[in-house]
């Protein structure tokens, strides 16, 4: 079975320049989902597809095979969806054998394990599932919405009948961490979701992610907390 890591990294970043390869606990930012991936028995082979010279440099050093992104599917309105049919293809042609599974990591989600991709192929084939997403169990989250002129309302409970905790279904947050799916699923539908989908619940501390400046010192803080920068 080949579970191929697709790992997408374009150049453009208008939260934190350069985001994709910021230096984060000693490395830069790609670097830590390369090597989650590389020490992950059940991933075959590793790959980043950029319109950067520069990440795709940083890339090799790190151990990932590279693909350099078209133009075309590199800018801000640029599907991920779109980038991954371009690596598929790709690496499909550079070789016999056909890709089972994507493995598909973000890179600015690093707080996971290695065991945590290994336990999701693991799952999806238990599953039997066509596709896979990351989440975090989300206990007590009540949402409210407020609309211009009007009185703010619940909006996935009612609080006039607050329910025991207990009582409380369980619900899930797509955490954006990683994704895995069947190559038929993306090129029949066009999206990293389709058929059986399977939910893979993770630790609640590896669903925070470097979006802003903020989120670096504190995303810092519980890798090394929890030890994840021990590759």
């Amino acid at each position: 079975m080949r579970v191929s890591c697709i790992i997408l990294a374009r150049s453009g970043s208008k939260g934190i320049p350069k985001k994709n390869i910021i230096e984060f606990c000693g490395k830069p930012l790609l670097a830590w989902t390369i090597l989650q991936a590389l020490n992950s028995e059940e991933v075959s082979d590793v790959w980043v597809s950029s319109d950067s010279a520069e990440i795709l440099e940083i890339a090799k050093y790190y151990g990932a095979s590279t693909i350099t992104r078209p133009d075309e599917i590199s800018g801000d309105s640029a599907t991920s969806e779109s980038a991954w049919v371009h690596a598929v293809d790709y690496i499909e042609r550079q070789s016999d054998k056909s890709i089972d599974y994507v493995l598909a990591p973000q890179v600015t989600s690093p707080l996971r394990h290695s065991a945590d991709f290994s336990n999701a192929v693991s799952q999806i084939l238990a599953d039997d599932s066509d596709s896979l997403l990351s989440v975090a169990e989300v206990e007590d989250f009540f949402i409210w919405q407020k609309e211009d002129g009007e009185s703010p309302y619940s909006v996935n409970y009612d609080y006039l009948d607050r329910k025991p905790r207990q009582q409380i279904q369980k619900k899930y947050l797509e955490n954006g961490s990683f994704y895995l799916f069947k190559p038929k699923v993306l090129i029949n539908s066009n999206n990293r979701l389709g058929g059986d989908i399977s939910l893979f619940v993770m630790d609640r501390y590896k669903m925070f992610q470097i979006d802003n400046i903020e989120d670096i010192d504190l995303s810092s803080i519980i890798m090394k907390g929890f030890d994840l920068d021990k590759l």
